[in-house]
């Protein structure tokens, strides 16, 4: 059994350690004791050294931790090191993630039911979905008590009592509590700060609907700050691009895009009006067959709507067939009027295109058009 310092000291960077047990290549570790916290809870692996070999990975097996090096380690009696930002920015996050939890418990009754640490952003799931409004009153509470600098405690009780978490636990014996004063109570096996004022900003930047839950994006201290940078930068490159200020830029953007909806309607109403046009002149240009029917079969780059739209206004004519094959990606498109005793859907399977439609009007992929014959 691994006895695990982290559960008793989140600041502890350097310890000493005995090697238990390795695998033969010598590169993964077992300690008699450790301060490397190991994936578990959502929070990912600490990193550090081990008698001087980087620690490249940090597993939880159950009763005991195993630590995956970069090279071989060969002595017995060794000195750890954790890699401390990286370290107390997981402290941070995932005491903020307790505190963004029972606020939006406290408040909006919305329990959490999983949590991720990333190596950019944290996100919480939520049962239930919430107003922006409600979102934007459970940041600025959170941050309120952060600035309160509450204590973070960790206590170890016995499952057995009434331990009055904000979520149950199941498991059995001794549990580990963190606390945030006349806040939260939750077993956590995860390394936290002393006191909220540690956890820094708070910023709520993303929601998701996600399998009927809400997924809320979130980041704590120094994450915060270099994300509000970035977000100032972005919004300043663009209020700039509008000679704005950054506060006239929303309704500029707002304007600019409606501007461009309705032009891009506009253009999509000349772009179909021009391909009914091009497939009427088609059809007053193609002289029919022996048969007295019209044929036209076209190469084109790809199968748009205006392909599409054109192949429909030149079949609108009595007996006729467009037959249309794009390279990119390969496939063929078959329209057919009514009069014309062609099915194009069968017609096109029969010859090779894989795909579907109507009688009228068919679509389908090919392996390649060079080998595509019909007329």
């Amino acid at each position: 059994m691994t006895d695990r310092l982290y559960y008793h000291d989140s600041y502890l960077t350097e310890f000493r350690a005995r090697v238990i047990e390795s695998s033969p290549d010598l590169r993964r570790i077992y300690l008699d004791r450790t301060a490397f916290y190991p994936t578990s809870g959502g929070q990912p692996f600490d990193i550090g050294t081990l008698g001087g070999v980087p620690v490249n990975e940090v597993v939880d097996e159950d009763t005991r931790v195993a630590h995956v090096l970069d090279a071989p380690l060969h002595d017995t009696e060794i000195s750890g090191a954790i890699d401390w930002r990286r370290r107390f920015d997981h402290m941070q996050q995932h005491t903020g993630q307790h505190l963004l939890s029972a606020v939006l418990i406290d408040l909006f009754d919305a329990p959490t039911v999983s949590f991720h640490l990333g190596a950019e952003s944290s996100n919480i799931e939520v049962s239930r979905l919430l107003e922006p409004e409600q979102i934007r009153k459970a940041e600025q509470r959170a941050n309120q008590v952060v600035y309160e600098n509450r204590t973070v405690q960790v206590s170890f009780r016995d499952a057995a009592e009434d331990l009055a978490l904000r979520k149950p636990t199941d498991r059995e014996g001794v549990i580990r509590i963190v606390s945030i004063h006349d806040l939260d109570r939750s077993a956590c096996g995860g390394t936290h700060v002393r006191s909220t004022g540690e956890i820094g900003s708070l910023l709520i930047r993303r929601q998701e609907k996600i399998r009927g839950n809400l997924r809320i994006e979130f980041l704590c201290g120094m994450r915060a700050v270099r994300r509000a940078r970035a977000d100032f930068e972005a919004l300043s490159a663009i209020g700039r691009s509008f000679s704005a200020t950054l506060d006239e830029t929303p309704a500029l953007v707002a304007a600019q895009l409606e501007k461009f909806q309705e032009s891009d309607r506009i253009r999509r109403r000349l772009s179909t009006e021009l391909a009914q046009a091009r497939g009427r002149e088609l059809y007053g240009q193609t002289a029919p067959g022996p048969d007295g029917i019209r044929r036209v079969r076209r190469h084109v780059d790809s199968l748009s709507e205006d392909v599409r739209t054109e192949a429909q206004s030149f079949t609108a004519g009595e007996k006729s067939v467009f037959l249309a094959l794009a390279e990119n990606p390969p496939s063929v498109l078959l329209a057919a009027s009514k009069d014309s005793g062609i099915n194009a859907k069968e017609t096109l399977a029969k010859a090779g295109g894989r795909g579907g439609g109507s009688p009228t009007m068919a679509q389908g992929r090919l392996n390649s058009t060079e080998d595509f014959k019909l007329f």
